[in-house]
C-alpha cells in the first residue's frame, strides 16, 4: 500500500485475534500506525487519548458492537472515517451502518481483495482534506423579503431593472432558461411595489389542464360546467390590489388568451358560466422560457397579447454567464440546508469550488441547489472535494444545446497564423467536446452532427 506523505493511525477493533494480525501485516505500510483492540469499549478509550484517522471494526462486536460504536466515534468527531466489516452484513446492517456515516461496509471473505484498496482511498481522502483549504465566500446580506443571490454585472443589470420598474404598474415580462429563478424576480417585483402589502398569486399556466385553467384565473358560477357545485372566486379576484404571477405563459391555451387581454387592456373579466362583469386591479408578471415572439410567429401565441405582455422584459442570464456568482449560491445552499436539517454547515474546498465554477450547469440555479444537497446528504465528512460533488445530467432542450455550442463558438480568438475555415472547425468540435466531459454522444447532440462527423472534426 502506498505510504501517506504524513503518519496516519488505522485503530483495528475484532474479537477475532487472527485477524487482528492478518489485518496489522496485509494493511502495514511506511508512516501508517497500526493499533489494535478486541473490544468496542477499549477502541473508544483509546480514540480519547489518540487522534484516530481510520477504525475498521467488526459489526458484530459484543457487548458494544459496530454499529453503535460508529454512532459514538462519529457524534464526537463528524470526520471520523470508519470501515465496517461482517461475514455476511445484511441489508438492514449495510443501510444502517450507511445512515450512521460509515464509509464502508466490507464481507471479511472479501478484505484479501478490497480492504487495502478501500483503506488507501480513504487515507488519500484524509490528506487530500488535510491539504484542502475550505473555501467561505462573505455572503452579502439577504433581507426577508428577497433571496435572490448574486454580485455579477448580468445579475446586478437585473436588480436595477427591478427596483425601476417595481414602482410602476407596467406588466413585466421576465425570460430566462429553466432554472435560473424567474419567480424570484418576479417576487421581487412585487415586494418593492406599492403592492406588497397586497397578495402575490403564482400560478403556472403549463401544470393546469386547459379546461380548468380559465376557472383557475377568473373563477367559475356555479352548475357552469360539470363539476362546477359551487361558485369560486378566480384568481384575479383574490390578488385584487396585488401581483399575479403567470409562469410559462407561453404555454397558455389561446381561449385563456383572449380574456387575459381583456383584463389587460380594460381591467375587467367575467366569470365562467356568468355575465356580470367584474374589474380587478391586479398586476401582472409573467414568466416564459420560450421565445414568445417565435411563439407568435408559429401562431401559437396572439401577437396583441405578446405587446400588451412585453412593455418591460427582464432576462434572466444562464448561470453559466455568471460563474462569480456560484461560491455565493452554494455558500448559501449550504447555510440554508444546515438550518433546515439542524445540522453542522459543510464546507466547500477550493477545489470543490473550482469544479462547480467549471460544470455548465444546463439546469441553472436549480440544478446547483439540488447538486450540492446531494453531496451533502451523500457525505461522510464536513469538507466536500471535487469527487464528492455528483454533478448529474440535466435534462434541457436542443435550443440549449444549440445554443451552448453557438457561445462557445463566439468565445474562440482566431489563430492568425491558420486559415480559419480550416482550423474553427476542429477547434470548436474541441471546445464543445471539453464542455460536454468527454461525452461524445453529448457533444455531437449539441453541434447537430453525428459521432462518425464529430471523430472526422477532432481530427483538423
Amino acid at each position: 500500500m502506498a505510504p501517506p506523505t504524513t503518519e496516519q493511525t488505522i485503530l483495528l477493533v475484532d474479537e477475532d485475534h487472527d485477524f487482528l494480525d492478518w489485518a496489522t501485516k496485509h494493511l502495514e505500510a511506511k508512516a501508517l500506525r497500526i493499533l489494535r483492540c478486541d473490544n468496542a469499549e477499549n477502541a473508544l478509550k483509546i480514540s480519547e487519548k489518540t487522534k484516530i484517522d481510520i477504525v475498521i471494526a467488526d459489526i458484530q462486536l459484543k457487548p458494544l458492537d459496530g454499529l453503535e460504536l460508529l454512532s459514538r466515534l462519529r457524534s464526537n468527531n463528524q470526520n471520523a472515517v470508519v470501515v465496517l466489516t461482517a461475514g455476511f452484513p445484511t441489508t438492514t446492517q449495510i443501510i444502517e451502518a450507511s445512515r450512521r456515516g460509515a464509509r464502508d461496509v466490507l464481507r471479511k471473505e472479501s478484505l484479501t481483495f478490497e480492504l487495502r484498496q478501500v483503506i488507501e482511498a480513504a487515507l488519500q481522502g484524509i490528506e487530500q482534506r488535510r491539504l484542502a483549504g475550505d473555501s467561505i465566500p462573505n455572503l452579502p446580506a439577504v433581507d426577508g423579503r428577497v433571496k435572490m443571490i448574486g454580485v455579477s454585472r448580468p445579475l446586478q443589470d437585473v436588480f436595477k431593472i427591478v427596483g425601476r420598474v417595481a414602482q410602476t404598474d407596467a406588466p413585466v415580462l421576465v425570460t430566462g432558461e429553466s432554472g435560473t429563478g424567474k419567480e424570484l424576480v418576479a417576487r421581487a417585483v412585487h415586494e418593492y411595489s406599492p403592492r406588497r402589502k397586497s397578495e402575490m398569486v403564482a400560478i403556472n399556466c403549463g401544470a393546469i389542464p386547459e379546461s380548468l385553467l380559465e376557472s383557475e384565473l377568473f373563477g367559475h358560477e356555479k352548475g357552469s360546467f360539470t363539476g362546477a357545485v359551487a361558485k369560486r372566486t378566480g384568481r384575479f379576484e383574490q390578488c385584487d390590489g396585488g401581483t399575479l404571477f403567470l409562469d410559462e405563459i407561453g404555454d397558455m391555451p389561446a381561449s385563456v388568451q383572449v380574456k387575459l387581454l381583456r383584463i389587460l387592456q380594460e381591467g375587467t373579466f367575467s366569470r365562467v358560466g356568468g355575465n356580470e362583469t367584474l374589474s380587478s386591479d391586479v398586476r401582472i408578471v409573467a414568466a416564459t422560457n420560450k421565445d414568445l415572439a417565435d411563439e407568435v410567429s408559429k401562431g401559437n401565441f396572439r401577437e396583441d397579447l405578446y405587446y400588451r405582455m412585453n412593455v418591460v422584459e427582464i432576462n434572466l442570464p444562464p448561470l453559466r454567464k455568471r460563474i462569480e456568482d456560484i461560491p455565493l449560491l452554494a455558500e448559501f445552499f449550504l447555510q440554508r440546508l444546515a438550518r433546515k436539517q439542524g445540522m453542522a454547515r459543510m464546507r466547500l474546498a477550493g477545489e470543490a469550488v473550482e469544479a462547480l465554477q467549471k460544470h455548465r450547469w444546463p439546469g441553472n440555479v436549480r440544478e446547483l441547489e439540488n447538486t450540492i444537497a446531494r453531496a451533502c446528504a451523500l457525505s461522510t465528512s464536513d469538507l466536500l472535494l471535487p469527487e464528492d460533488i455528483p454533478f448529474g445530467r440535466s435534462p434541457i432542450s436542443d435550443d440549449q444545446k444549440m445554443n451552448t455550442a453557438f457561445e462557445t463558438l463566439l468565445s474562440i480568438t482566431p489563430d492568425p497564423n491558420r486559415n480559419l475555415l480550416e482550423w474553427l472547425p476542429g477547434e470548436l468540435t474541441r471546445r464543445v467536446v471539453d464542455d460536454a466531459q468527454g461525452d461524445f454522444k453529448e457533444a455531437a447532440h449539441r453541434l447537430g452532427c453525428s459521432q462518425a462527423e464529430l471523430r472526422k472534426f477532432l481530427k483538423m
